[in-house]
C-alpha cells in the first residue's frame, strides 16, 4: 500500500505478521478516489490478539470493491482457508499480486502464478516489485478502471483514516520488530500516552512524546530494556529519527516498559488497544 498511497503509512518489516490494525490510504485524483484498506496476513487464530486482527479482515473484505492479493514467490495459499473459499466466491474483481518478483527465478515465477492461477481461476495475476516500482502504474491504471461510479468518501486532501498517534505507536513497534527476535515483538504493544507540542529553548517546535510499551512478562520487559538500559536506548534513538521525518518536527521520546500479563487474551484490554472495536 505504501507504494500505491505514495507515503508511508503501513510499517515494513521482513517478519510476519508484521501488520495488526486496518489501516486505510487514500488517494484522490481529478476524476477518481481509490481508498485502499491495507489489513493484517491472513492467519488461523491462535489467541485472541490474532481473532481482532482476523476481524479486520473479514471487514475489509465485506466492504471492498476490488480485492488485492499481495503473495510472494515463496507462498503457496492463504493461511486460513476458510478465507481462500470466501475469496474465490466472491464475484468482485481480484488482483493477485506477486510481489518480489526481481528476487525470483523467471521459471519459478511462472509456475507460481500457474498455481494460483489454479487456486482462484478468475484472478488476474500481476507480478510486481514494490520495491523498486516494476509495474505499479499498469497496475494503478487496472485499479481505477475496475473502480464502481462513485461520489469521493473522504475530502480530496485526505490521507488516512487514522490519527497521528497510531503512526507514532506503530513506528516505534517497527523498532521493537527490526531490533527484537522470537517472541517479544509479537508480545509486544504500543501506546502512546503523550503527544504535546512544546518549544525548545531557541523557540523551536518541539514535540514531545512518551509511550508505554505494554509486554505478557518480567522476562520480555529486561530484554527490551536491555544491559545497562542499552536495548531501549537503541528503540527510542532509532524511533526518535523516524519520527523526526515523519512528523517533520524535533521530537523528544520517553519510551516507558510495562507488563501487561496475557493482554493478548484480554478482550477488554485489546478493546482499549484499538482491537475488536467497531
Amino acid at each position: 500500500m505504501n507504494r500505491l498511497v505514495g507515503e508511508r503509512l503501513s510499517i515494513i518489516n521482513a517478519k510476519a505478521q508484521t501488520t495488526r490494525h486496518r489501516i486505510m490510504g487514500i488517494v484522490s485524483d481529478d476524476d477518481w478516489q481509490i481508498v485502499y484498506s491495507d489489513t493484517p496476513g491472513v492467519l488461523d487464530p491462535a489467541y485472541k490478539l490474532q481473532e481482532g486482527m482476523m476481524k479486520f479482515v473479514r471487514t475489509a473484505l465485506r466492504d471492498a470493491d476490488v480485492l488485492l492479493i499481495v503473495t510472494t514467490p515463496e507462498e503457496t495459499t492463504l493461511a486460513h482457508p476458510d478465507t481462500l473459499e470466501k475469496v474465490q466466491r466472491m464475484d468482485i474483481p481480484v488482483l493477485l499480486l506477486v510481489n518480489k518478483i526481481d528476487l525470483g527465478e523467471q521459471e519459478a515465477i511462472k509456475g507460481h502464478i500457474e498455481h494460483w492461477q489454479g487456486l482462484i481461476p478468475r484472478a488476474e495475476i500481476h507480478p510486481i516489485s514494490a520495491l523498486h516500482g516494476f509495474n505499479m502504474d499498469h497496475l494503478l491504471e487496472r485499479i481505477v478502471a475496475l473502480l464502481p461510479s462513485s461520489p469521493p468518501f473522504f475530502p480530496k486532501d485526505e490521507m488516512t483514516d487514522k490519527p497521528m498517534r497510531f503512526f507514532v505507536a506503530e513506528i516505534i513497534r517497527e523498532k521493537i520488530l527490526t531490533h527484537c527476535r522470537q517472541e517479544v515483538p509479537y508480545s509486544s504493544e504500543v501506546v502512546v500516552d503523550s503527544f504535546k507540542e512544546d518549544r525548545t529553548k531557541e523557540g523551536k517546535l518541539l514535540r514531545r512524546i512518551e509511550a508505554h510499551i505494554h509486554v505478557a512478562r518480567d522476562s520480555q520487559k529486561a530484554i527490551l530494556i536491555g544491559a545497562g538500559g542499552s536495548m531501549i536506548k537503541r528503540l527510542a534513538t532509532d524511533a526518535r529519527k523516524d519520527l523526526e521525518g515523519f512528523l517533520q518536527e524535533k521530537v523528544f521520546l520517553e519510551l516507558r516498559i510495562k507488563v501487561d500479563k496475557d493482554w493478548r487474551d484480554d478482550e477488554r484490554k485489546l478493546k482499549q488497544y484499538g482491537y475488536f472495536n467497531g
